[in-house]
């Protein structure tokens, strides 16, 4: 597991600015995120570069062609119209980073999804939270754990987030429902899995939270629960691991959470508890070890603390406030000369976009509109923490 930074939730990329949107500029919004090649790290970018969604959608095409990209493609309003009656009809409403609601922590990370699908009570989504995450094959005292330190949190004043799985997710979702719980799914919305657990999302869905960035009708694969695993961790000011082996999802959750400055908590395990392996790894590596819910209050005391920096409840603005976009989209913008010595650059090992920037001289927006332009164009690949490579074709 890396170690977590010293100093938590720093900025790798322009933040975006807040703003109410309308219907319209939700529809733009959520073409724009469903357009091809428009990822996370992009479409941050294209509304910062632009000022907007549906300027975005209208300068995609020449964005693309710059960079030597063919015809790029714009999802059409009647899909991300029927994707948003979908989403009504299963009880979602779509929340975009650039609106206030987005919960500020997971705003803050790398990347952050463009959009999020919630359900229930989105007020929990800007309480602080822990996320509390183990084996699907918990053994009872694994359960009764989780139940313990979930309720004991939550009546605390913690939101519980989890992750909805068989086993400690389960017991802690139960255990902390009456106080408000967050359950982040790998698909949609209006799926249920695993399906044992239909009951249990329908009532998270009526009192508590449910956070998908799928869209409706999507059912999950396998490579989908990791990039849950990365929200659950990201909405969470810390994560509590109970029972994890020495392979399973929910290393790759305490992974995400030392990447994103998170506090790492694990209960340790009998040595010969196979269930024990992955969460005595942990604190071998530097997570903190804790034997009861006072340990992980104690150590967070200080993120809790009224007029903390950067974590106090909704300050989602300080997150994500920024200075005016660049307005009339496009301005003046590098030539063909600075976009081939940017591509010369690359290869197929990632790097650091700071590192070209040393390297070209160019200024930090020039490099950012040419990364942003050949990403439309498909000739690069971003890796997340603002590494790129160049697409192997």
């Amino acid at each position: 597991m890396p170690k977590r930074d010293a100093t938590p939730f720093l900025f790798t990329a322009a933040p975006l600015p807040v703003s109410v949107l309308d219907d319209s500029e939700r529809l733009a919004c959520l073409r724009l995120i469903r357009s091809a090649r428009v990822g996370p790290a992009t479409f941050r970018e294209l509304i910062n570069h632009c000022g907007g969604a549906k300027e975005a959608l209208a300068a995609l095409p020449s964005l693309a062609r710059r960079a030597g990209g063919g015809g790029v493609r714009i999802c059409s309003e009647a899909d991300a119209e029927a994707e948003l009656v979908a989403a009504r009809k299963a009880g979602a409403v779509p929340v975009f980073t650039i609106e206030p609601g987005y919960p500020a922590a997971l705003a803050a990370i790398d990347a952050p999804p463009p959009m999020l699908y919630v359900k229930g009570r989105p007020e929990l989504l800007s309480r602080p939270s822990i996320a509390v995450v183990g084996s699907r094959h918990a053994s009872a005292a694994g359960l009764k754990l989780s139940r313990t330190f979930a309720r004991a949190l939550a009546e605390a004043g913690l939101v519980i987030v989890s992750g909805l799985a068989r086993g400690i997710d389960a017991a802690a979702h139960e255990a902390s429902l009456a106080h408000g719980t967050v359950a982040v799914l790998a698909g949609g919305a209006d799926i249920v899995y695993p399906p044992e657990h239909a009951a249990l999302q329908e009532r998270i869905g009526a009192v508590g939270c449910l956070v998908t960035e799928q869209p409706p009708g999507f059912v999950a694969r396998a490579k989908d629960f990791p990039r849950r695993n990365r929200l659950v961790s990201g909405i969470a000011r810390g994560v509590l691991v109970i029972e994890a082996a020495r392979r399973s999802g929910t290393l790759v959750t305490a992974r995400f959470a030392g990447e994103q400055g998170r506090e790492v908590f694990a209960v340790p395990g009998h040595p010969l508890d196979p269930r024990a392996e992955g969460t005595n790894q942990l604190l071998k590596s530097g997570a903190t070890l804790v034997t009861e819910p006072g340990d992980v209050l104690e150590a967070l005391a200080p993120q809790l603390a009224p007029g903390a920096t950067g974590l106090t409840e909704g300050a989602g603005s300080e997150f994500v406030s920024a200075p005016p976009p660049d307005v009339g989209c496009p301005p003046p913008e590098p030539g063909e000369q600075e976009r081939q010595q940017v591509l010369s650059l690359l290869g197929a090992h990632p790097i650091d976009v700071d590192e070209i920037v040393r390297a070209t001289a160019l200024r930090a927006r020039e490099v950012r509109v040419l990364l942003m332009e050949l990403d439309l164009a498909g000739e690069i690949v971003r890796h997340g923490h603002q590494l790129v490579s160049r697409a192997i074709r």
